[in-house]
């Protein structure tokens, strides 16, 4: 039996893929031990507290080990799986397996391919979490027993022949219907497969979920047989999610701004039919062919406007350094529902951009968002934002300040509502704004003023004209 020499593995360290993540969890891996890497392969899927990331290694090489199982939340810094640079063959089954603790230095001359991969000199000092050195220290055995518990099969199933090939949004549709993409026929280009296969995989496999309740009915058991428990809390009565990832740091984002900033949210009600018949000029605009347009474009123009005119309310409040800090540039906030739960990301100096740059970038942060590929940094360095209610049919809410941020527009729901219209009362495309600010930094004068030119610039969209 040989033993691999120090200089022969590689361990890959979970890595900062933000500014100041301190953890991550696996979601997915896309490699086994004994499968065959390059440098620059995505082996893994982890979810930080900001999106979901895919981590390529950055070494050639055999898997030797994975340290930890999906589903788990390692710390920056712990080595997640070990690789053999060495060239040869994977090791056999009975070899032990190397230790993850073995803190092994990069190759010379290369430089890290992603943000903060290592350590720095004090992380060989942090306390090991709690069932994080068993894996590493198992033989081969446990570690093929892994392998099998990580593919959903039993002791005797094999490992992985190859990562199938396709893009990111994919990935997520496959992995939200639950479909092994390993199962998927590709008809795409150079064998990758597209959304269109994952959907008829979904359609391959609904005759057999059909036909499988059929089973089971065979002899249902007499009620008077078991008596009923007085209460029952299992899964047929609660379902219990764990908190993580995006949601539980927005908790905490939430939670903090609530309990350190003192909110004042003011509201004003809006007759924005000339907005939206500006918006269907737009839609014709050979100017804005291809992009979005629709109200929140024009929302936020007005609100960018209004940031313009009034100036001191785009600052934040350093507490540290006891002073307020104003920002001369605008990066605006979108607040963006997914899957993963509620996330903000922002377009950077937005108040530089023209009405077309602007649309194009509020689609591009939009679709991004719905697929799930939101960088950690493009949720970084927010001074405003907005956030549309509106769209689940709500006229307006008290939204919560994003962090370091001064400011947060809500915008309700658009109805056609009786209103008085040049001395009549008329039909009228109505909606509610809300502005809530950190009165820390913002008085209720500043704030009105604000709210104030954000609807007069939908009542009157040639103000953006005048104002701009």
């Amino acid at each position: 039996m040989t033993t691999m020499t120090d200089a022969s593995v590689r361990e890959f360290k979970m890595p900062d893929v933000g500014e100041g993540l301190t953890e991550a969890e696996i979601l997915k891996w896309y490699v086994q031990p004994g499968d065959t890497v390059t440098d620059g392969q995505v082996v893994c899927e982890v979810e930080t507290a900001k999106a979901a990331v895919e981590l390529p290694i950055p070494y050639d090489g055999v898997v030797r080990a994975l340290h930890f199982p999906e589903g788990t939340t390692v710390d920056v810094g712990t080595s997640i799986i070990a690789v053999d640079v060495s060239g040869g063959a994977a090791p056999a089954a009975e070899e032990p397996a190397a230790p993850a603790q073995e803190e092994e230095a990069e190759p010379q001359g290369r430089q890290p391919v992603l943000v903060g991969y290592g350590v720095s000199a004090s992380s060989t000092k942090r306390r090991p979490r709690k069932g994080a050195e068993a894996p590493r220290q198992e033989p081969e055995p446990a570690t093929q027993a892994l392998q099998a518990e990580l593919n959903g099969h039993g002791p005797a199933a094999a490992p992985a022949l190859g990562r199938p090939l396709a893009k990111p949004p994919v990935r997520k549709l496959a992995k939200d219907l639950g479909v092994d993409l390993a199962t998927v026929t590709p008809t795409g280009p150079d064998g990758i497969i597209t959304r269109e296969d994952v959907h008829a995989a979904v359609a391959a496999q609904a005759p057999a979920a059909e036909q499988a309740p059929t089973a089971p009915q065979v002899a249902p058991p007499a009620p008077a047989a078991v008596p009923a428990p007085a209460a029952s809390y299992d899964g047929a009565r609660e379902t219990r999610i764990p908190v993580k990832g995006v949601r539980k740091a927005t908790a905490a984002a939430m939670v903090g701004s609530a309990f350190t900033a003192p909110h004042v949210t003011e509201f004003v009600t809006v007759d924005v039919t000339r907005t939206l018949k500006l918006v269907e000029e737009l839609k014709a605009d050979k100017e804005f062919a291809g992009l979005r347009v629709n109200p929140l474009l024009l929302i936020s123009k007005a609100l960018l406007v209004a940031i313009k005119r009034n100036p001191d309310i785009n600052a934040s409040w350093d507490e540290a350094n006891q002073e307020i800090v104003r920002k001369h540039y605008v990066n605006l906030g979108i607040a963006a529902a997914t899957p993963r739960g509620l996330i903000v990301p922002n377009i950077k100096d937005a108040d530089a951009k023209t009405l077309p740059q602007l649309a194009e970038a509020l689609g591009e942060l939009v679709s991004t968002a719905r697929e799930g590929r939101t960088s950690p940094a493009a949720m970084q360095g927010g001074t405003v934002t907005i956030t549309n209610v509106g769209v689940f049919g709500v006229d307006t809410g008290t939204p919560i300040l994003n962090p370091g941020e001064s400011a947060i527009l809500a915008v309700g729901a658009i109805k056609l509502q009786p209103w008085v219209h040049k001395g009549k009362v008329k039909p009228r495309q109505v909606t509610t704004l809300a502005l809530s600010f950190d009165h820390r930094l913002v008085d209720g004068e500043l704030g009105s003023k604000v709210l104030a030119d954000v609807a007069a610039i939908l009542e009157q969209p040639k103000r953006l004209i005048t104002w701009a």
